[in-house]
């Protein structure tokens, strides 16, 4: 019966710690790793050139979406600026065509020289 107790104890505290996480992350909103996520599909058409793949525009258009506060564009806009920066051989002009490409107004650039702080 004790065994018991514990276990049940166990899980009632992992149900508390999750629920505590999820609020967290609303709390916080975007993260690197959800953009850096999104646009991973996009690194050869940024690389490269050409037209970007439906993978592409399906993380551009999500990201869109995840960064709706002046906050949330400002992290994106750092998580983006890094990620640029990653990659010498970006394309500043595939970079920049890349949200009208996907058919979405995307407020936050893409650019390894933005000032991040001047994004609203």
């Amino acid at each position: 019966m004790k065994a018991v107790a514990v276990v049940l104890a166990l899980v009632v505290l992992a149900a508390v710690q999750l629920a505590m996480a999820a609020r967290l992350d609303e709390q916080w909103g975007i993260t690197c790793g959800q953009v850096d996520a999104n646009v991973a599909p996009c690194v050869s058409y940024l690389t490269q050139g050409g037209e970007p793949g439906a993978a592409c525009c399906s993380g551009v258009k999500t990201l869109s979406g995840l960064a709706k506060s002046t906050d949330e564009r400002r992290t994106a806009c750092n998580c983006l600026k890094a990620a640029a920066n990653r990659y010498p051989n970006l394309k500043d002009d595939a970079a920049q065509a890349l949200p009208s490409k996907c058919g979405v107004a995307l407020n936050v650039p893409i650019s390894r020289t933005i000032n991040c702080d001047t994004v609203s």
